[in-house]
């Protein structure tokens, strides 16, 4: 053994009890919680997410930031008419068949609605589907059915 190859021994520091008087080396009568206010207090550090020292938390000072969600609200989805230029002439189209042909990652509660943006030039039946007004005019235009 030489002394160039000692390792440095780790040493654990002893936890320092508090609140048991000033022989046990951590303050006395305020035993490392400073004077006063809510810390030093008996069981003045428990507090819930959000707290703001007795002030309205912001969450419920801002309750389009605290998640209000109307019952009735019903999302939809908009499609494009050009999307449907991928299908084959006669092909009968529902929301499910975009959700196979991956164009819709779900379908939403509202629903899916065609809007009236490109065009279309195979003959199709779309069956489930909300549409525009301009959507509908060139759909029947095309020679599709609805």
């Amino acid at each position: 053994m030489d002394l160039s190859n000692l390792e440095k021994l780790k040493t654990q520091k002893k936890m320092k009890i508090i609140g048991r008087g000033r022989g046990t080396g951590k303050g006395g009568h305020t035993v490392g919680r400073g004077h006063k206010g809510q810390n030093a207090r008996k069981g003045g550090s428990k507090f819930y997410l959000g707290f703001e020292g007795g002030q309205e938390p912001l969450y419920k000072k801002m309750p389009e930031i605290g998640g209000f969600k109307s019952h009735t609200f019903k999302e939809t989805v908009a499609v494009n008419l050009e999307i449907f230029s991928k299908f084959k002439d006669g092909d009968e189209i529902t929301p499910e068949t975009l959700l196979k042909s991956k164009i819709l990652k779900e379908i939403p509660s509202g629903g899916v609605k065609i809007l009236s943006d490109g065009e279309l030039s195979k003959k199709l039946t779309f069956k489930g589907f909300k549409f525009s007004a301009k959507a509908k005019e060139k759909i029947e235009k095309s020679g599709s059915k609805i």
